[in-house]
Protein backbone atom coordinates (compact mmCIF):
# COMPACT_ATOMS: atom_id res chain seq x y z
CA UNK A 1 0.00 0.00 0.00
CA UNK A 2 1.02 3.44 -1.07
CA UNK A 3 2.49 5.35 2.25
CA UNK A 4 0.50 8.68 2.63
CA UNK A 5 2.61 10.13 5.59
CA UNK A 6 4.62 12.44 3.61
CA UNK A 7 1.74 13.77 1.87
CA UNK A 8 0.84 17.44 3.20
CA UNK A 9 -1.54 17.82 5.45
CA UNK A 10 -4.73 18.76 3.98
CA UNK A 11 -3.69 16.07 1.65
CA UNK A 12 -2.97 13.64 3.70
CA UNK A 13 -6.23 14.06 5.73
CA UNK A 14 -7.92 13.27 2.18
CA UNK A 15 -6.56 10.01 2.47
CA UNK A 16 -4.75 8.19 -0.68
CA UNK A 17 -7.97 8.65 -2.90
CA UNK A 18 -6.92 12.08 -3.87
CA UNK A 19 -3.72 11.46 -4.48
CA UNK A 20 -4.34 8.53 -6.09
CA UNK A 21 -6.76 10.62 -8.63
CA UNK A 22 -3.76 13.07 -8.94
CA UNK A 23 -1.47 10.34 -10.63
CA UNK A 24 -4.00 9.52 -12.87
CA UNK A 25 -4.56 12.70 -14.30
CA UNK A 26 -0.68 12.79 -14.99
CA UNK A 27 -0.65 12.15 -19.22
CA UNK A 28 1.65 10.99 -21.62
CA UNK A 29 3.84 13.75 -23.78
CA UNK A 30 6.11 13.24 -26.23
CA UNK A 31 9.09 16.18 -26.28
CA UNK A 32 10.45 17.18 -29.88
CA UNK A 33 14.17 18.68 -28.74
CA UNK A 34 15.32 21.60 -31.58
CA UNK A 35 18.62 20.25 -32.82
CA UNK A 36 18.87 21.39 -36.45
CA UNK A 37 19.93 18.21 -38.79
CA UNK A 38 19.82 15.96 -35.60
CA UNK A 39 17.55 13.81 -33.47
CA UNK A 40 16.00 13.47 -29.69
CA UNK A 41 12.39 12.69 -29.00
CA UNK A 42 11.40 11.86 -25.52
CA UNK A 43 8.35 9.92 -24.89
CA UNK A 44 7.45 10.63 -21.10
CA UNK A 45 4.34 7.84 -20.29
CA UNK A 46 1.63 8.44 -17.31
CA UNK A 47 3.47 5.79 -14.99
CA UNK A 48 6.98 7.76 -15.09
CA UNK A 49 9.06 5.98 -17.42
CA UNK A 50 11.09 7.53 -20.19
CA UNK A 51 11.30 6.38 -23.66
CA UNK A 52 14.22 8.12 -25.80
CA UNK A 53 14.24 8.10 -29.33
CA UNK A 54 18.04 8.94 -30.37
CA UNK A 55 20.32 11.30 -28.85
CA UNK A 56 21.91 13.84 -31.33
CA UNK A 57 23.25 16.13 -29.38
CA UNK A 58 25.77 18.40 -31.71
CA UNK A 59 25.06 21.81 -30.15
CA UNK A 60 28.44 23.89 -30.41
CA UNK A 61 27.76 26.03 -27.40
CA UNK A 62 28.67 28.98 -29.82
CA UNK A 63 26.72 32.72 -28.94
CA UNK A 64 24.95 32.09 -32.41
CA UNK A 65 24.19 28.47 -31.78
CA UNK A 66 20.07 28.27 -31.44
CA UNK A 67 19.67 24.18 -30.86
CA UNK A 68 18.90 23.00 -27.41
CA UNK A 69 21.58 21.63 -25.08
CA UNK A 70 20.12 18.04 -25.08
CA UNK A 71 22.27 16.35 -22.44
CA UNK A 72 21.17 19.59 -20.51
CA UNK A 73 17.49 19.13 -20.78
CA UNK A 74 17.54 15.52 -20.68
CA UNK A 75 19.94 15.68 -17.14
CA UNK A 76 17.63 17.83 -15.60
CA UNK A 77 14.10 15.85 -16.92
CA UNK A 78 16.04 12.90 -14.96
CA UNK A 79 17.30 14.51 -12.08
CA UNK A 80 13.86 16.66 -11.38
CA UNK A 81 12.15 13.19 -11.65
CA UNK A 82 14.83 11.88 -9.36
CA UNK A 83 15.55 9.06 -11.90
CA UNK A 84 18.77 7.95 -12.46
CA UNK A 85 18.12 5.43 -15.72
CA UNK A 86 16.09 5.97 -19.07
CA UNK A 87 13.84 3.13 -18.91
CA UNK A 88 14.40 2.69 -23.14
CA UNK A 89 16.63 4.50 -24.79
CA UNK A 90 16.41 3.89 -28.95
CA UNK A 91 18.54 4.26 -31.53
CA UNK A 92 16.72 4.41 -34.43
CA UNK A 93 20.21 4.17 -35.97
CA UNK A 94 24.16 4.63 -36.24
CA UNK A 95 24.66 8.24 -37.57
CA UNK A 96 25.92 10.76 -35.92
CA UNK A 97 23.25 13.48 -35.99
CA UNK A 98 20.95 10.53 -33.73
CA UNK A 99 23.71 9.35 -31.27
CA UNK A 100 26.11 12.09 -30.95
CA UNK A 101 27.43 12.71 -27.59
CA UNK A 102 25.51 9.53 -26.13
CA UNK A 103 28.39 8.22 -25.43
CA UNK A 104 29.29 10.52 -22.62
CA UNK A 105 26.18 10.84 -21.41
CA UNK A 106 24.84 7.49 -20.40
CA UNK A 107 26.38 4.80 -18.43
CA UNK A 108 27.54 1.91 -20.97
CA UNK A 109 27.73 -2.02 -19.06
CA UNK A 110 30.85 -2.54 -21.41
CA UNK A 111 33.65 -0.63 -20.25
CA UNK A 112 34.48 0.94 -16.96
CA UNK A 113 35.53 4.01 -18.87
CA UNK A 114 32.29 4.55 -19.52
CA UNK A 115 30.60 4.20 -16.13
CA UNK A 116 30.71 7.31 -13.63
CA UNK A 117 28.10 8.99 -10.84
CA UNK A 118 27.16 11.71 -13.37
CA UNK A 119 26.31 9.09 -16.05
CA UNK A 120 22.66 7.58 -16.95
CA UNK A 121 21.83 3.92 -17.07
CA UNK A 122 19.66 3.14 -19.77
CA UNK A 123 17.37 -0.11 -18.50
CA UNK A 124 16.65 -1.23 -21.84
CA UNK A 125 18.45 -0.48 -25.90
CA UNK A 126 16.53 -0.63 -28.68
CA UNK A 127 18.92 -0.80 -31.45
CA UNK A 128 18.57 -2.27 -35.27
CA UNK A 129 19.87 -4.83 -36.87
CA UNK A 130 22.93 -2.95 -38.37
CA UNK A 131 24.29 -2.11 -34.97
CA UNK A 132 25.38 -5.89 -33.97
CA UNK A 133 26.09 -7.05 -37.88
CA UNK A 134 27.42 -3.65 -39.62
CA UNK A 135 31.56 -3.66 -39.30
CA UNK A 136 31.83 -0.44 -40.75
CA UNK A 137 31.08 1.40 -37.62
CA UNK A 138 33.46 4.25 -36.76
CA UNK A 139 33.84 6.77 -33.22
CA UNK A 140 30.40 6.83 -31.64
CA UNK A 141 29.06 4.52 -33.70
CA UNK A 142 31.81 1.57 -32.98
CA UNK A 143 31.33 2.28 -29.22
CA UNK A 144 27.72 2.04 -29.33
CA UNK A 145 27.48 -1.24 -31.24
CA UNK A 146 30.31 -2.39 -28.85
CA UNK A 147 27.41 -1.58 -25.91
CA UNK A 148 24.79 -3.42 -27.83
CA UNK A 149 26.68 -6.07 -29.04
CA UNK A 150 27.73 -6.64 -25.03
CA UNK A 151 24.26 -6.67 -24.28
CA UNK A 152 22.97 -9.16 -26.92
CA UNK A 153 25.61 -11.44 -26.34
CA UNK A 154 24.65 -11.48 -22.20
CA UNK A 155 21.07 -11.66 -23.42
CA UNK A 156 19.97 -8.42 -21.31
CA UNK A 157 18.85 -4.83 -21.28
CA UNK A 158 18.79 -5.11 -24.93
CA UNK A 159 16.21 -5.22 -28.12
CA UNK A 160 17.36 -5.98 -31.22
CA UNK A 161 14.94 -5.09 -34.11
CA UNK A 162 15.41 -7.90 -36.90
CA UNK A 163 14.74 -10.83 -38.65
CA UNK A 164 16.28 -13.67 -36.31
CA UNK A 165 17.66 -14.86 -39.23
CA UNK A 166 19.72 -11.48 -39.58
CA UNK A 167 21.34 -12.29 -36.47
CA UNK A 168 22.77 -15.93 -37.28
CA UNK A 169 26.12 -15.76 -38.48
CA UNK A 170 27.00 -13.32 -35.38
CA UNK A 171 25.35 -14.85 -32.70
CA UNK A 172 26.81 -18.31 -34.21
CA UNK A 173 30.11 -16.25 -33.70
CA UNK A 174 29.68 -15.59 -30.07
CA UNK A 175 28.84 -19.34 -29.42
CA UNK A 176 25.49 -19.12 -29.23
CA UNK A 177 21.95 -19.70 -31.49
CA UNK A 178 19.17 -17.69 -32.50
CA UNK A 179 16.75 -19.66 -29.73
CA UNK A 180 19.46 -18.67 -27.19
CA UNK A 181 18.38 -15.10 -27.89
CA UNK A 182 14.54 -15.01 -29.23
CA UNK A 183 14.21 -13.01 -26.32
CA UNK A 184 16.09 -9.74 -27.31
CA UNK A 185 15.16 -9.81 -30.86
CA UNK A 186 11.74 -8.25 -31.98
CA UNK A 187 10.63 -8.51 -35.70
CA UNK A 188 8.97 -6.23 -38.31
CA UNK A 189 4.81 -7.25 -37.71
CA UNK A 190 5.34 -7.63 -33.81
CA UNK A 191 4.48 -5.52 -30.76
CA UNK A 192 7.63 -4.59 -28.59
CA UNK A 193 6.92 -7.07 -25.57
CA UNK A 194 9.38 -4.50 -22.85
CA UNK A 195 6.33 -1.67 -22.86
CA UNK A 196 2.41 -2.97 -22.98
CA UNK A 197 -1.23 -0.93 -23.06
CA UNK A 198 -2.02 -2.76 -19.77
CA UNK A 199 1.09 -1.83 -17.79
CA UNK A 200 2.35 1.68 -19.63
CA UNK A 201 -0.73 2.81 -21.31
CA UNK A 202 1.18 2.33 -24.69
CA UNK A 203 2.31 -0.15 -27.12
CA UNK A 204 4.93 -0.56 -30.06
CA UNK A 205 4.18 -1.64 -33.08
CA UNK A 206 7.42 -2.75 -35.65
CA UNK A 207 7.40 -1.96 -39.22
CA UNK A 208 11.36 -1.75 -39.63
CA UNK A 209 13.39 -3.15 -40.17
CA UNK A 210 11.23 -5.92 -42.29
CA UNK A 211 12.34 -8.80 -44.51
CA UNK A 212 10.16 -8.30 -47.71
CA UNK A 213 9.70 -12.05 -49.01
CA UNK A 214 10.36 -12.46 -52.90
CA UNK A 215 9.23 -15.52 -53.79
CA UNK A 216 8.55 -19.17 -51.53
CA UNK A 217 12.55 -19.22 -50.68
CA UNK A 218 13.93 -16.09 -50.97
CA UNK A 219 13.46 -13.11 -48.50
CA UNK A 220 15.05 -9.38 -48.99
CA UNK A 221 16.68 -7.50 -46.03
CA UNK A 222 14.99 -4.02 -45.55
CA UNK A 223 15.99 -0.90 -43.99
CA UNK A 224 18.08 -3.04 -41.30
CA UNK A 225 19.79 0.30 -40.60
CA UNK A 226 16.82 2.34 -39.33
CA UNK A 227 13.95 1.42 -36.74
CA UNK A 228 10.29 2.78 -37.65
CA UNK A 229 7.73 2.25 -35.28
CA UNK A 230 4.06 3.07 -34.25
CA UNK A 231 3.14 4.12 -30.66
CA UNK A 232 -0.54 3.53 -29.94
CA UNK A 233 -1.35 5.35 -26.69
CA UNK A 234 -4.36 4.59 -24.93
CA UNK A 235 -6.07 7.34 -22.49
CA UNK A 236 -9.41 6.84 -20.72
CA UNK A 237 -10.27 4.22 -23.67
CA UNK A 238 -9.13 6.84 -26.50
CA UNK A 239 -6.39 6.12 -28.73
CA UNK A 240 -3.92 8.25 -30.26
CA UNK A 241 -1.19 7.16 -32.72
CA UNK A 242 2.36 8.22 -33.48
CA UNK A 243 4.81 6.83 -36.03
CA UNK A 244 8.25 7.80 -35.64
CA UNK A 245 9.70 7.62 -39.19
CA UNK A 246 13.63 7.69 -38.37
CA UNK A 247 15.73 8.24 -41.80
CA UNK A 248 13.60 6.14 -43.56
CA UNK A 249 14.26 6.56 -47.56
CA UNK A 250 10.91 6.63 -49.81
CA UNK A 251 11.31 3.46 -51.82
CA UNK A 252 11.31 1.19 -48.19
CA UNK A 253 8.54 3.85 -46.63
CA UNK A 254 6.75 2.50 -50.00
CA UNK A 255 7.67 -1.03 -49.05
CA UNK A 256 6.19 -1.14 -45.77
CA UNK A 257 3.18 0.41 -47.10
CA UNK A 258 2.51 -2.10 -49.37
CA UNK A 259 3.70 -5.27 -46.96
CA UNK A 260 1.22 -3.19 -44.39
CA UNK A 261 -1.56 -3.54 -46.35
CA UNK A 262 -0.96 -7.00 -47.86
CA UNK A 263 -1.27 -7.85 -44.68
CA UNK A 264 -4.69 -6.15 -43.74
CA UNK A 265 -3.22 -4.02 -41.09
CA UNK A 266 -3.88 -0.85 -42.24
CA UNK A 267 -5.06 0.86 -38.71
CA UNK A 268 -0.99 0.19 -38.15
CA UNK A 269 -0.33 2.93 -40.42
CA UNK A 270 -2.86 5.19 -38.98
CA UNK A 271 -1.22 8.74 -37.51
CA UNK A 272 -2.82 11.36 -35.12
CA UNK A 273 1.56 12.38 -34.78
CA UNK A 274 4.29 12.23 -37.42
CA UNK A 275 7.87 12.33 -36.71
CA UNK A 276 8.65 12.86 -40.27
CA UNK A 277 11.37 10.98 -42.24
CA UNK A 278 15.17 12.46 -42.35
CA UNK A 279 14.78 16.23 -41.63
CA UNK A 280 12.04 16.92 -44.25
CA UNK A 281 14.66 15.65 -47.24
CA UNK A 282 12.33 14.65 -50.71
CA UNK A 283 14.16 11.48 -50.54
CA UNK A 284 12.03 10.14 -47.99
CA UNK A 285 8.95 10.85 -50.84
CA UNK A 286 10.24 10.31 -54.13
CA UNK A 287 13.36 10.46 -56.21
CA UNK A 288 12.20 13.16 -58.12
CA UNK A 289 12.22 16.56 -56.00
CA UNK A 290 9.92 18.40 -58.05
CA UNK A 291 10.49 22.17 -58.61
CA UNK A 292 8.08 23.59 -56.08
CA UNK A 293 6.18 20.63 -54.30
CA UNK A 294 7.72 17.43 -54.13
CA UNK A 295 5.09 14.63 -55.06
CA UNK A 296 4.62 11.39 -53.18
CA UNK A 297 4.98 7.91 -54.94
CA UNK A 298 1.07 6.62 -54.43
CA UNK A 299 2.10 4.49 -51.53
CA UNK A 300 3.26 7.36 -49.93
CA UNK A 301 0.77 9.61 -50.58
CA UNK A 302 -1.96 7.12 -49.34
CA UNK A 303 -0.02 7.32 -45.93
CA UNK A 304 -0.04 11.14 -45.40
CA UNK A 305 -3.45 12.06 -46.92
CA UNK A 306 -5.43 8.86 -45.91
CA UNK A 307 -3.98 7.37 -43.01
CA UNK A 308 -3.69 10.82 -41.36
CA UNK A 309 -6.40 11.43 -38.64
CA UNK A 310 -8.15 14.69 -38.24
CA UNK A 311 -6.36 17.63 -36.47
CA UNK A 312 -2.79 15.44 -37.23
CA UNK A 313 0.43 17.21 -36.55
CA UNK A 314 3.51 16.20 -38.77
CA UNK A 315 6.90 17.37 -36.92
CA UNK A 316 10.14 18.22 -38.91
CA UNK A 317 13.24 17.39 -37.11
CA UNK A 318 15.14 19.48 -38.82
CA UNK A 319 16.52 23.16 -39.31
CA UNK A 320 14.08 26.05 -40.51
CA UNK A 321 12.48 25.46 -44.00
CA UNK A 322 14.70 27.97 -46.92
CA UNK A 323 13.03 29.56 -49.29
CA UNK A 324 15.84 28.58 -51.74
CA UNK A 325 16.76 25.37 -53.24
CA UNK A 326 19.12 23.26 -51.25
CA UNK A 327 21.52 19.88 -52.05
CA UNK A 328 21.13 18.59 -47.96
CA UNK A 329 17.90 18.71 -46.22
CA UNK A 330 15.49 20.18 -45.04
CA UNK A 331 13.94 20.71 -48.35
CA UNK A 332 11.43 23.55 -49.35
CA UNK A 333 9.58 21.03 -51.86
CA UNK A 334 8.68 18.25 -49.34
CA UNK A 335 7.83 20.65 -46.64
CA UNK A 336 5.81 21.96 -49.38
CA UNK A 337 3.97 18.95 -49.73
CA UNK A 338 3.80 17.89 -45.90
CA UNK A 339 1.97 21.71 -45.40
CA UNK A 340 -0.63 20.58 -47.97
CA UNK A 341 -0.61 16.85 -46.32
CA UNK A 342 -1.41 18.72 -42.85
CA UNK A 343 -4.19 20.91 -44.47
CA UNK A 344 -6.02 17.82 -46.04
CA UNK A 345 -6.18 16.67 -42.00
CA UNK A 346 -7.15 20.01 -41.10
CA UNK A 347 -3.46 19.88 -39.12
CA UNK A 348 -0.25 21.49 -38.34
CA UNK A 349 3.08 21.58 -39.73
CA UNK A 350 5.55 22.07 -37.15
CA UNK A 351 9.40 22.15 -37.89
CA UNK A 352 11.21 22.10 -34.74
CA UNK A 353 13.73 24.57 -35.06
CA UNK A 354 10.87 27.12 -35.91
CA UNK A 355 8.88 26.53 -32.75
CA UNK A 356 7.68 28.84 -31.45
CA UNK A 357 10.00 31.30 -33.45
CA UNK A 358 13.41 30.82 -35.65
CA UNK A 359 15.38 33.25 -33.51
CA UNK A 360 14.12 31.61 -30.19
CA UNK A 361 13.24 27.70 -30.98
CA UNK A 362 12.12 25.82 -27.71
CA UNK A 363 11.40 22.10 -27.34
CA UNK A 364 7.80 20.97 -28.56
CA UNK A 365 5.89 19.43 -26.27
CA UNK A 366 2.68 17.45 -27.41
CA UNK A 367 0.66 16.38 -24.52
CA UNK A 368 -1.66 13.12 -25.27
CA UNK A 369 -5.33 12.78 -23.19
CA UNK A 370 -8.75 11.49 -23.59
CA UNK A 371 -8.77 14.61 -27.18
CA UNK A 372 -6.04 13.07 -28.89
CA UNK A 373 -2.67 14.76 -29.40
CA UNK A 374 -2.21 18.56 -28.66
CA UNK A 375 0.30 21.42 -28.39
CA UNK A 376 1.28 22.29 -24.64
CA UNK A 377 3.48 24.07 -22.15
CA UNK A 378 6.96 22.83 -23.31
CA UNK A 379 9.05 21.32 -20.65
CA UNK A 380 12.48 22.04 -19.85
CA UNK A 381 12.22 25.35 -18.03
CA UNK A 382 10.43 26.93 -21.47
CA UNK A 383 8.13 29.20 -21.25
CA UNK A 384 4.07 29.09 -22.19
CA UNK A 385 4.33 29.52 -26.35
CA UNK A 386 0.97 27.90 -27.31
CA UNK A 387 -2.05 29.92 -27.16
CA UNK A 388 -5.46 28.24 -26.03
CA UNK A 389 -6.73 27.78 -29.70
CA UNK A 390 -3.52 25.30 -30.41
CA UNK A 391 -4.96 22.54 -32.76
CA UNK A 392 -5.64 19.27 -31.48
CA UNK A 393 -5.41 15.95 -33.34
CA UNK A 394 -8.71 14.10 -33.42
Amino acid sequence: MLDTSALPGRDRALGLGRFVQQERHRMPTITFFPLGNADSSLVTLDNGKRVLFDFGDERTGDADDLRIDLSQAIRDDLRAAKRSHVDVVALSHLDRDHIARSTEFFWLEHAAKYQSDDRFKIAELWVPAAAIVDDQCEDEAKILQAEARHRLKNGSGIKVFSRPDMLKNWLSGQGLSVSDRLGCIVDAGTLVPSLTLANDGVEFFVHSPFGQRLNDTEVVERNKEAIMVQAVFVVEGVQTKLLFGSDIPWDHLRDIVEVTRAHRREERLEWDVFHLPHHCSYLSLSDEKGADKTMPVAEIAWLYETQARKGAILVSPSKPIPSEDTDLPPHRQAAAYYRSAAAIADGQFIVTMEHPSKDRPKPLVITIDRTKAYLSRPSFGAPAVVSSTAHRAG
